[in-house]
């Protein structure tokens, strides 16, 4: 791999923004203001080079699998589609959010071992490096031999517990960031034959290709089985211990869910839902994790906390692509621009804590001997910003730089 020195860019480094040289050398990081020493030349002057996102939730693949509802394309076609996105939107590490449901349809287990094995298929021919967050409805029971078979492989996933069947249920009186710890014998559960019920499960029935009646009826099935579910969740936290996997907890509402999750190995709190969890987690040191859409159009479409608000107060560590990709850069626009904190600092959460959060030590900031992971960005002062070149391990993964800008063989 020829060495690449890009010259004159603004780098966005641990503790300050610096124009400098930074140089790449055989997938790695190896200097800035380094000797040339016959590397190819790219001009950064005016830019911003900063280390390129680490996303460790992520579900817009799926869009790209069911571009409209009902209608899915093949899944390796998809994956490329998808990988071509990550690279162009500055991403050069991707945890995609896979639901495991019992469902039927895009979220179904069957789906999930078509992206699993498709992923094995090409994971030589992508650009940016894909893995799995295994987003597992903890009431789907026949997610276990996937769960088993994607930790015990090579690259090593996350596993985020989610448990929207108890939230789904929920009695209506009570809010879904107010429900209680999800196995408390006395769950508040609505009327399942209820008129607004019925209206509500009609997306979700819709999106497994059943009618609103038939789901019910398997939502019914399985509630039915809840008493098993936290055996089986102690189970899989278990053996995802057994293989380092980092694991998350998703949308906890109450401080008790949070010390629970944690008491297993879920150490990080993905979208938490109701402030005393985001107390609970900061005081236990869990690192927190919002989505950048959140931070970007400054507020949840949920209802959830704002991404601002809780980074202001130290309560938001990471901030993840959720459903929209380019909302890692956005975040970074509007947080900047709303002076949030300085660039640099608000650069961490989509590079660094994301990295050190799933156990990645070797990427998410600009140091010699890390990973050349590296986003260039075009960003005019007053105007939003674009990446015009996004480096993983050191392969340009997308350029659009002009032609004037192309690397040229460095004069002795």
């Amino acid at each position: 791999m020829t060495a690449e020195v890009i010259e004159g860019a603004r780098l966005v480094l641990d503790d300050r923004i610096e124009t400098a040289s930074l140089r790449i050398e055989a997938g790695r990081i190896t200097g800035i203001d380094v000797a040339r020493d016959g590397a190819s030349l790219i001009d950064g002057k005016g830019r911003l080079l900063a280390p390129a996102f680490v996303d460790i939730h992520g579900d817009a693949f799926e869009r790209q699998i069911m571009p409209r509802p009902g209608v899915t394309v093949p899944i390796e076609a998809a994956l490329l589609e998808t990988d071509r996105q990550l690279a162009s939107n500055g991403i050069a590490t991707a945890y995609h959010a896979l639901t495991l449901s019992w469902e039927p349809g895009l979220r179904s287990v069957d789906t999930g071992w078509q992206m699993v094995r498709a992923l094995e298929t090409l994971r030589p021919r992508l650009t940016t490096d894909n893995r799995l967050q295994l987003r597992w409805e903890t009431f789907c029971t026949e997610a276990e031999p996937l769960i088993a078979y994607v930790l015990a492989g090579p690259h090593r996933p996350a596993l985020a517990f989610n448990d929207h069947t108890s939230s789904g249920v929920l009695h209506p009186e009570i809010a879904v960031h107010d429900r209680p710890f999800d196995h408390v014998p006395d769950y508040p559960v609505t009327d399942l034959a209820a008129d607004d019920f019925l209206r509500k499960m009609a997306d979700r029935a819709k999106r497994a290709n059943m009618s609103t009646a038939a789901f019910v009826t398997l939502l019914a099935t399985i509630w039915a089985q809840r008493d098993k579910v936290p055996a089986r969740i102690e189970r899989i936290a278990a053996l995802a211990r057994d293989h380092h996997a980092p694991m998350l907890s998703h949308d906890d509402s109450q401080v008790e869910t949070r010390r629970w999750y944690r008491g297993l190995g879920a150490t990080v709190a993905e979208f938490p839902m109701h402030e005393r969890v985001f107390l609970a987690a900061r005081a236990a040191g869990d690192p927190i994790v919002l989505g950048a859409p959140n931070a970007m159009r400054g507020g949840s479409h949920l209802g959830s906390p704002g991404a601002a608000e809780m980074i202001v107060r130290g309560l938001c560590d990471i901030l993840a692509s959720d459903y929209f990709y380019p909302a890692m850069l956005g975040a970074m626009v509007r947080l900047s621009a709303d002076r949030i904190a300085p660039l640099h600092a608000l650069w961490k959460l989509v590079s660094a804590n994301p990295a050190a959060a799933m156990g990645l030590a070797d990427r998410g900031r600009i140091a010699p001997g890390l990973r050349a992971d590296l986003v260039l960005l075009d960003w005019p002062e007053g105007h939003a910003p674009a990446p015009v070149r996004t480096w993983i391990a050191g392969r340009n993964g997308y350029s659009a730089l002009p032609p004037t800008h192309l690397p040229e063989p460095a004069f002795h």
